[in-house]
């Protein structure tokens, strides 16, 4: 298992959640339906507007999927950060994973690795995480 992601994509979601630090950025990358191909990035709010935690508003959540719908697209990637934590699921990531099909990134911020980050990708299938690896496009 293995994730291709454009550089361009990683480099926005390094922005963003630098942006919005100290609290936890969120998104979703989108593409085609069927292709597991990450092309369209989308941020979105952080509703809990939380150091520790993330979450979709309802409201945000039920237009990205009449979105998806409408544009035949899916969701390949879902990706939130840990701003003093690394960058692995925590039990509340694991246990609100419900995409069984998206590879789920995290990025760290946290303070001893700054300005560095860390950019992961995992699997996550009724509560069981797996790593995965991570190739950068230009």
């Amino acid at each position: 298992m293995s994730l291709t992601i454009s550089r361009a994509i990683v480099d926005a979601i390094l922005d963003q959640s630098r942006a919005e630090y100290p609290d936890e950025c969120c998104g979703v990358i989108l593409g085609p339906a069927g292709a597991d191909t990450p092309i369209r990035h989308l941020p979105m709010i952080n509703a809990a507007h939380s150091p520790t935690f993330y979450e979709f508003d309802p409201k945000d959540l039920l237009a990205l999927y009449r979105e998806v719908d409408d544009k035949d697209e899916e969701i390949v990637v879902i990706y939130h950060s840990h701003t003093e934590t690394e960058a692995y699921p925590s039990r509340t990531d694991i246990a609100y994973a419900g995409e069984p099909g998206a590879h789920y990134v995290l990025v760290s911020t946290r303070e001893e690795i700054a300005p560095a980050t860390e950019f992961r990708s995992y699997r996550i299938i009724d509560g069981v995480v797996t790593e995965e690896e991570v190739s950068i496009t230009a």
